[in-house]
């Protein structure tokens, strides 16, 4: 069942009846709401929003990046995933044309910055340029994977701090060996280095929960069970007991916090990226994914994308796909993340405001 192309046009919908027109830091204008949640189960089908055609790639791509602790778009670009193109190349122009400012000298017109097209062909092709004008500074994967530490155990008097914490290894870790704890998050906020990234992270943290099983639930997953499966003494019979054991024990719920919502672009893809996340987790460590939840801030539409909200709103949604999973946090390529029976309304063009 899709309740959440529902939820979702419901968003749209709320923001266009009470939403408040603002202005914004790129100046093209909103209309907002604060404060919303969406909840999806994971068993109704994987949320992918069928009312306009995702670029499930795309996605697929960026997060692998996160989880690589990747933060330069050489990677997203040799991928064709071009989500911070604008940012870096904004980050680019602001900072060469910052250099042609102070310069005392008129400069030829080759020294000015290069168009955006040029610019992002130069990433691609040119490792150098690629090393000092993809990197956006250390945004969401530097967070995940290698936070750094300044007051480490390690770290030596008169020396800078060398402390890296992967906050998604010791996520994996803790649900192995503390799956009921309620510190089981991973945050994207660092005070101290928000002003060396492009961006400050806009969906900025998340935290998972687990729960035990019942005896029905885990006997719906066990791949050969029978009613026969116990013998006269009440111990499961071999070789089932194998699949008993490999059963999974618990079942894990994602909830992922955001300041700032582009609700017509950024949110579908957030929906979708942070319920693939919550199933490679449960992948790694063997539970079934639940429930997905996002605790959304400044809930917006850009006044540029009013034409294609309204046309999305007014679509009936299909049926959600499924997805599957390999090697967990772990996958290496989008294809090691299979999706099946995806069908959508055609895409809707939205204007990116950077």
């Amino acid at each position: 069942m899709n309740k959440i192309d529902k939820q979702y046009q419901q968003l749209l919908q709320d923001i266009i009846d009470y939403g408040v027109e603002k202005k914004d830091r790129t100046g093209t204008g909103t209309k907002s709401i604060f404060g919303y949640t969406i909840r999806h189960k994971m068993s109704d089908g994987f949320p992918l929003l069928t009312t306009k055609k995702m670029a499930w790639k795309t996605m697929v791509t960026e997060l692998l990046w996160f989880l690589r602790g990747d933060t330069n778009i050489k990677y997203l670009v040799d991928n064709n995933c071009h989500i911070w193109d604008g940012d870096a190349y904004k980050n680019y122009k602001n900072k060469t044309n910052e250099d042609f400012i102070k310069s005392d000298i008129t400069l030829p017109p080759s020294y000015y910055p290069m168009d955006k097209e040029v610019f992002i062909n130069k990433i691609k092709t040119d490792e150098e340029f690629a090393r000092q004008w993809g990197e956006l500074g250390p945004i969401y994967g530097k967070q995940w994977r290698s936070w750094q530490d300044d007051f480490g155990p390690n770290r030596l008097p008169l020396f800078p701090p060398n402390n890296k914490i992967d906050q998604i290894q010791n996520l994996i870790n803790d649900l192995k060996t503390n799956p009921d704890s309620r510190r089981l998050m991973v945050n994207s906020w660092n005070v101290g280095e928000i002003d060396q990234m492009v961006l400050p992270p806009c969906h900025y943290g998340f935290q998972v929960y687990t729960r035990e099983l019942s005896l029905e639930e885990r006997q719906l997953r066990c791949p050969v069970w029978t009613e026969d499966s116990y013998g006269i003494d009440g111990e499961l019979r071999s070789p089932l007991t194998i699949d008993w054991e490999r059963t999974p024990k618990r079942a894990i719920s994602l909830m992922w916090n955001q300041r700032s919502c582009d609700v017509p672009l950024g949110i579908p893809m957030n929906i979708s990226s942070y319920g693939l996340l919550l199933m490679m987790i449960a992948d790694e460590v063997n539970m079934i994914p639940e429930e997905l939840i996002g605790n959304l801030g400044d809930c917006h539409i850009y006044l540029n994308q009013m034409e294609g909200v309204k046309e999305q709103i007014g679509r009936e949604p299909f049926e959600l796909p499924t997805v599957h999973v390999r090697d967990g946090i772990h996958c290496s390529s989008v294809n090691d993340v299979i999706l099946e029976n995806y069908q959508s309304h055609p895409k809707i063009y939205f204007p990116l405001s950077n």
